[in-house]
């Protein structure tokens, strides 16, 4: 990891002088008035200081409603980083910046919340959180809506959110904010990866239609789909709206028009992705077209299982890349659950960990020093190679996958799909002043006016 300015961290302190270490470490902390729980350097803010020896993170999930599947695998990647946290083990044992005794010798416990894909009730969730729990930092969320409405929140309250699944352009652009951060790639870069590869895969001068769930991040996402399939020559017949939770797509597909048609691009997620794909295919459609899903997730491919073969769409992360950091993640979640895990879980499993990494970086909890630790930070160590969490708007630059479903005869319980690019993310990347982050406007960190 980069920026680490220190000549030896604190889990290099603790590995070579155990317990002195510790107590050595805890002393220089006292010296410099910079400590977890708080000192006379930085007033309180939001839940700072922590008192007592436990720190809370707050993990708010859907656990009712139509993504509780991935809710559930996001509660298994956060509650697997708690335990590596404080007992040490997987990433844990190889990022510089963690020790596996807890943050800043705290044991982290937590707190959950059920967000029922529902901005209102994610936000309720997140404020008897952060107001009866005294949570340090929030993560959470399978949908835009609810990750928006969670972070202007957490902006409010001036305490940390760490998105989780958010794929709206909208969450690191026009409503991007101070106190949050995403590690998950967006529909802008979705847009960048898929066009070319649609182009090559099915011809230039194509017709497109889109069908697209009404909310922000379907609204985001049929937007960028368009704006990169037109630059690469290709021409849009219509574009949908459709409800968001709808279970019969038949009227929408039924007006799509077949004899102009070349590409159907369905911006459906989990299930209502898993509606509106197998009743594309058992109407027919995709004798007379192809057929885009640009973001697939697990629950997704697995309940549309019969109808993916050869669609393409783009994906966080896949538990069967090779790299160090994915098998050691993947190895310790199966050995945790006997499963392998979604990127779901991957996201939760990092966003906690980068969190508390910036902590022991800072040596505080204070959220505007870990918020300045966290800004134009470079890490490789998440499962995806290089990647910069940037500071003018807090979207992670990283690689993007693109995947493509793999025929029943194919398949497996693990396997759905085949990664057939990994777009780099200098050709996915966006100036400060373009695309989604020329309208962001982060908002301030809390202590302009402390000192």
């Amino acid at each position: 990891m980069a920026r680490d300015t220190k000549a030896l961290s604190r889990r290099d302190v603790l590995k070579t002088s155990g317990a002195a270490g510790a107590a050595g470490l805890a002393g220089l902390a006292g010296c410099s008035g910079v400590t977890g729980g708080g000192s006379s350097e930085y007033p309180a803010l939001g839940n700072y200081p922590v008192e007592g020896s436990e720190v809370v993170y707050g993990f708010n999930v859907p656990q009712s409603g139509s993504y509780s599947q991935e809710g559930q695998d996001e509660l298994r990647g956060y509650n697997l980083a708690k335990k590596h946290l404080n007992n040490g083990g997987g990433w844990v044992d190889s990022w510089n910046d963690l020790s596996g005794d807890g943050v800043l010798g705290k044991t982290v416990a937590s707190v959950t919340g059920d967000t029922a894909t529902s901005p209102d009730t994610a936000r309720q969730s997140a404020q008897r959180m952060i107001s009866r729990d005294n949570a340090i930092m929030i993560t959470g969320g399978s949908s835009s809506a609810v990750a928006i409405a969670v972070q202007e929140l957490c902006q409010q309250e001036k305490v940390q959110f760490m998105a989780c699944i958010t794929h709206s352009n909208a969450t690191t652009g026009s409503e991007c904010k101070r106190y949050g951060h995403r590690e998950m790639f967006n529909a802008y870069m979705t847009g960048a990866a898929l066009a070319p590869i649609l182009k090559s895969e099915f011809g230039a001068n194509k017709q497109f239609y889109q069908l697209y769930a009404d909310y922000t991040w379907g609204q985001s996402q049929q937007k960028s789909m368009k704006k990169f399939l037109t630059e690469a020559g290709w021409s849009q017949i219509n574009s949908v709206p459709t409800p968001l939770g709808t279970s019969d797509y038949s009227s929408y597909l039924s007006d799509v028009p077949r004899d102009k048609t070349d590409v159907l691009i369905l911006n459906h997620y989990g299930l209502d992705g898993a509606n509106s794909l197998p009743q594309a295919i058992q109407a027919g459609l995709d004798n007379d077209m192809e057929i885009v899903v640009p973001l697939y997730n697990r629950l997704m491919l697995k309940a549309a299982s019969d109808s993916i073969g050869g669609v393409y769409g783009t994906v966080d992360w896949n538990w069967k890349l090779s790299d160090d950091a994915s098998k050691s993640f993947v190895s310790a979640f199966q050995s945790e659950y006997n499963r392998v895990p979604s990127y779901a879980a991957r996201i939760a499993y990092t966003q906690a960990l980068q969190y508390s990494a910036a902590v022991e970086r800072a040596g505080t909890f204070y959220a505007p020093e870990v918020i300045r630790e966290l800004e134009g930070y470079s890490y490789n160590e998440a499962g995806l190679g290089e990647e910069l969490m940037r500071k003018c708007d807090h979207q992670a630059q990283r690689d993007v996958l693109v995947g493509r479903g793999l025929p029943t005869s194919e398949q497996t319980d693990k396997n759905l799909l085949e990664i057939v690019q990994r777009t780099p993310r200098d050709k996915v990347k966006y100036a400060c002043d373009a695309g989604p982050a020329a309208n962001c406007s982060l908002g301030n960190y809390g202590d302009e006016n402390s000192g």
